[in-house]
């Protein structure tokens, strides 16, 4: 058995997050739905994520996705409650390499995809953020990894290597290591985010934009994603230090502290 296959699937306490999947003429329009976590995504989530991928591969006449989250947040990270059934540092690196699949996948798209933030976009759901090429955000957006205040695990190389090339190293760095969130505006400021648009205006301007994606010639925009993917390929060593956090008893702590809504004692062990 691989490690990827080590991962849980599917417990049963922990399903009521969906994807839902909209054809609009020649837009797809995913929508991450988990409305009483903020969208945290389940693992049956991460899975439609690359059933959709599956389907724009396979349907040429997609010029666009876009990706957002239900109501008033994008996605507040994974849903904590599955990392309960980890038994160690294996399950850890299991997990983040079944969200580099997803994430890989995302990236690998063919068409644009148009990233829309309209409230937290937090720890995996900042990562899916950051594999966006475009992304439109209302003012009440804000951009975040707070695991070393939470839950004390940590990200791969390949999500840190992202964030620091649309954010920044210094910035990103701060970021991670303050636990601080970005607002939408500091995020317009790096760069990371295209435009900050008043709520009451954001679906006209998301129109707009996928007007002006769909009307570029298809094998040019795949042609400027492909470069950017070479010009982006990270390879670094990082199992090692994901096995340390995730097998470690401050992981296990941080969990236990975020589903009883307590401060985590961290011990450094």
């Amino acid at each position: 058995m691989s490690v990827a296959d080590r991962v849980p699937v599917e417990e049963g306490n922990v399903e009521e997050g969906h994807v839902e999947v909209h054809r609009c003429e020649d837009s797809l329009r995913v929508v991450l739905t988990n409305p009483r976590r903020k969208n945290a995504l389940t693992w049956h989530m991460y899975d439609r994520l690359l059933d959709v991928c599956d389907q724009v591969a396979a349907d040429e006449t997609l010029r666009v996705v876009v990706l957002r989250g239900a109501g008033d947040a994008f996605a507040a990270g994974t849903d904590i409650r599955q990392f309960v059934d980890f038994l160690g540092a294996a399950d850890g690196v299991a997990y983040e390499r079944r969200i580099a699949r997803v994430l890989s996948r995302l990236l690998d798209l063919r068409v644009p995809l148009v990233g829309v933030v309209t409230g937290p976009a937090v720890g995996a759901g900042l990562a899916l953020a950051a594999v966006c090429d475009i992304l439109v955000a209302t003012p009440e957006a804000s951009f975040g990894v707070p695991i070393a205040r939470t839950l004390g695990n940590c990200i791969p190389a390949a999500v840190v290597a992202r964030l620091q090339r649309r954010l920044g190293a210094a910035r990103t760095m701060a970021m991670l290591l303050t636990a601080r969130p970005l607002a939408a505006s500091d995020a317009a400021a790096a760069g990371f985010v295209t435009a900050v648009v008043p709520g009451p205006e954001l679906d006209d301007a998301v129109g707009d934009l996928v007007r002006r994606i769909t009307a570029g010639a298809p094998l040019t925009l795949a042609a400027l994603k492909e470069i950017d993917r070479r010009l982006a390929a990270p390879d670094v060593a990082d199992e090692d230090l994901l096995e340390r956090c995730y097998g470690s008893a401050d992981f296990r702590e941080g969990v236990s502290a975020f589903l009883e809504h307590r401060r985590p004692h961290w011990e450094g062990r």
